[in-house]
């Protein structure tokens, strides 16, 4: 049996526990707060039961890496027709994972994520990404629920009749901003059922209108810091400062785009070098990285110190206690050097410690704080 939950039970007490990058990540409860491999390979026909080779993540990666607890993302945009059915769709396929693979088991509470753990089981849980998937109806909300989904992000890119999205809010696309009432019945109902609210992806206002009315902490499941990168898609100061109060957590990203603010300035150039000089087609950053030769790619890449960077701020912003990771793997095209996939987690351990971070520190980040989170929304 592990020896995990012990360590992370006596957080504060005191560990004399030496530094090596091994010793520390195997004690560390890792949790993952998004992961998309659901979307972008088991509903392709991959069988992630196997290594695959290809994607950023399978059970053979996961468990190279140290992951303990891992969120898998269930999505679909928001032009999908029928986007419940296509969630259930999705839920269905991870359950015939767990099925078919004794080393992986469904978290719903935890009580079952301290068992899995315990037995040294890949905990699996549940976000959907996406209020549009709820197609306006609180009784899915109910349904998914039921089905073990731990977390709702509101708003993908596309905003919903009752929120707006960052993306829209930043094109000025919104037709309206915040929550609308049904918006505000979604809240109080997750906060009933003790279903986790994402804050990523949604507007400032959908953000600050659930602050207002939410009774739980809330998540930020996979955004980073808009002071380092000013991209809508990142959190500004007052929205750092504004989680902590909350008592939520942010996962941080590991998408490029996200992380370093030179991104998509090096992409156009590096299109306008090795594709087109003249970008007539008005391609989007990550078409037009896809278009890029390999050696292209990698020179885009930033170190992965830079994520450390992002937690440095927001450790230093919001407090050691309000900082997880929510690294995006298989819903990018580009991540820092050193992470090329799950497997490669003990190297962002590696990293911090180098950092200066102490073994309590490291330990809240990498799973320690989120499991708090979880267990408020069941008390």
């Amino acid at each position: 049996m592990k020896t995990k939950l012990l360590i992370f039970l006596s957080l504060g007490v005191g560990m004399a526990y030496g530094q090596q990058v091994d010793d520390i990540h195997k004690k560390a409860i890792v949790i993952d707060m998004h992961n998309d491999v659901l979307s972008e390979s088991v509903m392709k026909g991959k069988d992630i039961t196997k290594s695959i080779h290809k994607g950023h993540t399978d059970l053979p990666r996961l468990k190279k890496g140290g992951i303990d607890v891992q969120f898998f993302s269930v999505w679909c945009d928001g032009k999908k027709k029928a986007p419940f059915a296509y969630a259930n769709k999705q839920i269905d396929a991870l359950n015939r994972i767990i099925k078919k693979d004794s080393g992986i088991v469904l978290g719903t509470n935890m009580r079952e994520i301290e068992k899995g753990i315990a037995q040294d089981k890949l905990v699996a849980m549940i976000g959907v990404e996406g209020g549009h998937m709820i197609e306006n109806r609180l009784d899915y909300i109910d349904s998914l629920h039921r089905r073990g989904v731990n977390y709702l992000t509101l708003t993908w890119n596309n905003s919903t009749d009752w929120a707006s999205s960052a993306a829209d809010e930043s094109r000025k696309n919104s037709k309206q901003l915040g929550l609308s009432d049904f918006g505000k019945k979604v809240v109080e109902r997750m906060n009933k059922l003790g279903m986790m609210i994402d804050l990523s992806h949604v507007g400032e206002q959908t953000f600050y209108d659930v602050l207002a009315i939410s009774t739980k902490p809330v998540v930020v499941s996979h955004s980073d810091v808009y002071q380092i990168n000013p991209h809508y898609r990142n959190l500004k100061d007052e929205q750092i400062k504004a989680i902590a109060k909350n008592d939520g957590v942010i996962g941080v990203n590991f998408y490029s785009d996200f992380l370093d603010p030179s991104y998509r300035r090096k992409v156009s150039l590096l299109y306008a070098k090795y594709v087109s000089k003249i970008d007539t087609i008005k391609l989007t950053v990550d078409k037009k990285f896809n278009l890029l030769p390999q050696k292209a790619k990698e020179e885009l890449r930033p170190s992965l110190s830079l994520i450390v960077d992002h937690i440095s701020y927001l450790v230093k912003l919001a407090g050691i206690d309000h900082v997880g990771l929510g690294a995006d793997f298989d819903g990018m095209e580009s991540t820092p050097i050193g992470l090329n996939d799950v497997a490669d987690y003990p190297n962002l351990t590696e990293v911090l410690i180098k950092c200066g971070y102490n073994e309590e520190d490291i330990y809240k980040i990498l799973g320690g704080n989120i499991l708090r989170v979880i267990k408020a929304q069941q008390d």
